[in-house]
């Protein structure tokens, strides 16, 4: 597992190639390879390379959505 500092998280951001990564309560999601990602664009209102625990308390959906894809590290401050 990595560990990955916020500063670090956002170089993960689904562009130009690049992997796209989410965090949420500290854990690293790796959403490069799902459909509802591309670009690293989420519903056109989220982006990879972010830390979305805040916003995921306000998403129409539950965290169990995380579920499908595979976490890759650990988000350290």
């Amino acid at each position: 597992m990595k560990k990955i500092t916020r500063k670090e998280l956002k170089g993960y951001d689904g562009t130009g190639g690049r992997p796209a990564y989410i965090a949420y309560k500290g854990q690293i999601y790796d959403v490069t390879e799902s459909f509802l990602w591309k670009g690293g664009k989420h519903q056109a209102l989220h982006l990879a390379g972010t830390d979305l625990t805040e916003e995921l308390e306000n998403a129409p959906h539950g965290e169990d959505m995380l579920s499908r894809v595979p976490v890759v590290g650990t988000l350290i401050d």
